[in-house]
């Protein structure tokens, strides 16, 4: 098993345990083409040019033969057991050109803050995490494979990054003052620049009902980084009444479903239960969903969250989501009166029954609330008693 299905299956055990984690992608290896500015590897006797002004930690984990090597002023090259350089005359590989040096991109191209470059253990088919939510949440955990070399930008600093923990070079951050020697050491900085900070607090999610990911100051660097590929703007959705959920960098086609909660709420069987009971049926088929707790736009009462219930339609036909949005709510109806651990009577008692799901456009959608309370996880058993 390679190192990234190790790190994949570390990641999914710890979602078991209900531990929600971030893995980095990204890395600045020698031996990945990507890395290089003609998306290959250097070619045998060829020249190797690293930027100068560049600060970068480079793994090799091969041999390779060059011509000549310039590296950068401050930087280091990692090399593995096995892996090394040897000098060679000017290769004559037909696709290495007129003896152009390979360069080494930009290690400085990565930002923290771009939802590509992340990838989270909680991943499974059918479920998606809005834009906010791929980058890493206040209670995550952050793991850098220990087998790679990274370089990651920590933004402008305008909007503090905090997480749970930070697990990289083989140790796991959870203190500030042990990160903060790390960060000033000489690896820190190789591996961690830019204006931003970073710091880690020992923070569970200890709510069954889940936690607000505290990304929304962060929103706009997050959608910066993820539309820069596109110019900054976003693609035109392929339907008339799209909409934006919190979280979400552009519009989407689909439907948006919010949920009043009591405090006993359990998210992770809520998702689990729409993933199992109702994604799997062929009518769903090409539907992905988003489940997350919310602050609440419209505060009424005294509820302050709410859980957002985000449906996507990715095939050609359309109308799917709407009508898993209407079964979600005729399943709210059908058992809000369950005896069950999770279910609030009495907050269930003071609020509405669901209303029919309205599918308007986004500007429509701002200026109408619809709260729905739910208790999802009933029982056969319960159900007949």
């Amino acid at each position: 098993m390679g190192v990234l299905g190790r790190v994949l299956l570390w990641l999914q055990l710890c979602a078991l345990t209900q531990a929600v984690s971030k893995l980095w992608v990204p890395n600045t290896d020698f031996d990945v083409a990507a890395n290089w500015n003609q998306n290959r590897t250097p070619c045998a006797g060829g020249a190797v040019e690293f930027p100068a002004d560049k600060m970068v930690s480079v793994l090799v984990q091969e041999g390779h033969a060059v011509s000549d090597m310039l590296l950068p002023l401050d930087g280091e090259l990692v090399l593995a057991s096995g892996a090394g350089f040897g000098v060679s005359d000017v290769g004559s590989h037909l696709d290495c050109g007129a003896g152009e040096p390979a360069v080494f991109r930009d290690s400085d191209r990565f930002s923290w803050h771009d939802p590509h470059l992340w990838r989270s253990g909680d991943e499974a088919p059918g479920l998606f995490f809005v834009d906010a939510e791929r980058v890493p949440c206040r209670h995550d955990d952050v793991f850098f494979p220990p087998s790679a070399s990274f370089r990651v930008g920590l933004g402008p600093g305008a909007s503090p990054v905090r997480v749970r923990s930070i697990s990289a070079l083989g140790r796991t951050f959870t203190r500030d003052e042990d990160l903060a020697v790390f960060l000033a050491s000489r690896a820190g900085r190789l591996r961690f620049h830019g204006p931003g900070a970073l710091s880690v607090g020992p923070e569970d999610c200890a709510d069954p009902s889940g936690c607000v990911c505290g990304n929304a100051e962060a929103q706009p660097w997050i959608c910066a980084a993820l539309l820069q590929p596109l110019g900054g703007r976003c693609p035109q959705a392929a339907c008339h009444s799209a909409l934006r959920p919190q979280g979400q960098c552009c519009d989407l086609c689909g439907a948006v479903v919010l949920l009043t909660h009591g405090p006993a709420f359990d998210l992770e069987r809520y998702r689990a239960r729409i993933l199992d009971t109702f994604l799997g049926l062929p009518q769903y088929q090409g539907l992905q969903v988003a489940v997350s707790k919310v602050p609440r736009s419209s505060r009424l009462r005294e509820a302050a969250t709410e859980i957002q219930v985000v449906l996507v339609e990715n095939g050609p036909e359309t109308g799917g989501a709407g009508r898993l949005a209407r079964a979600l709510l005729a399943d709210v109806a059908e058992n809000l009166g369950f005896h069950n651990p999770v279910f609030d009577v009495t907050a269930s008692e003071e609020l509405p029954l669901p209303r029919p799901l309205s599918l308007v456009p986004k500007a429509a959608a701002d200026s109408t609330s619809h709260s729905y309370f739910v208790n999802p996880l009933f029982a056969g058993a319960e159900a007949e008693a």
